[in-house]
């Protein structure tokens, strides 16, 4: 999933998209209710594309369990995060066999199923675009690829209009 400029600021509810970088703070729009505010330094801001979920091998990406999370659902939603804590971390178990069940906590998985749900009803799930360039697999696709990829979506987006004589 792609979660570039999705954040979650601690001590506010819901989710947040990056709209600018300010002097003092960032310029942050509540996915929700659409209400532009400011988030200072002193706020502890994290992108979801940075957040990860411990295992007992190596950290998942959160962009690879809200896959899990998709393919498990049949893109339904996922659990309720008011759940009691058993069914969630059964179902969070179903989902990932092998997370640490030390280091994460009833909290992580009810946000993870939180955020998983916000992200669904707002229609903004959207699979990784390498999977269809040129119908390679991401692996094989090669990063100026990718970036012709995007030259041509942005040409295509800012070409002008032809002027009506």
């Amino acid at each position: 999933m792609i979660l570039k400029d999705i954040l979650a600021i601690s001590g506010e509810p819901g989710l947040f998209k990056f709209i600018a970088q300010g002097k003092n703070a960032i310029i942050v729009e509540h996915l929700e209710t659409k209400k532009r505010s400011s988030s200072y330094g002193s706020a502890k801001v994290s992108s979801l594309e940075d957040i990860a979920i411990f295992t007992e091998k190596e950290d998942v990406p959160l962009g690879k369990v809200f896959d899990l999370i998709h393919d498990k659902e049949n893109g339904g939603p996922a659990i309720d995060s008011k759940s009691d804590a058993g069914k969630l971390k059964t179902w969070f178990e179903v989902l990932l066999p092998d997370y640490s069940k030390d280091k994460v906590y009833v909290s992580d998985i009810k946000k993870v199923a939180q955020w998983y749900n916000i992200l669904h009803n707002l229609g903004l799930l959207v699979k990784e675009e390498t999977e269809a360039i040129a119908g390679k697999e991401p692996e094989q696709v090669s990063k100026t690829e990718k970036a012709s990829a995007v030259t041509e979506k942005k040409k295509k987006k800012a070409s002008p209009k032809p002027k009506a004589k």
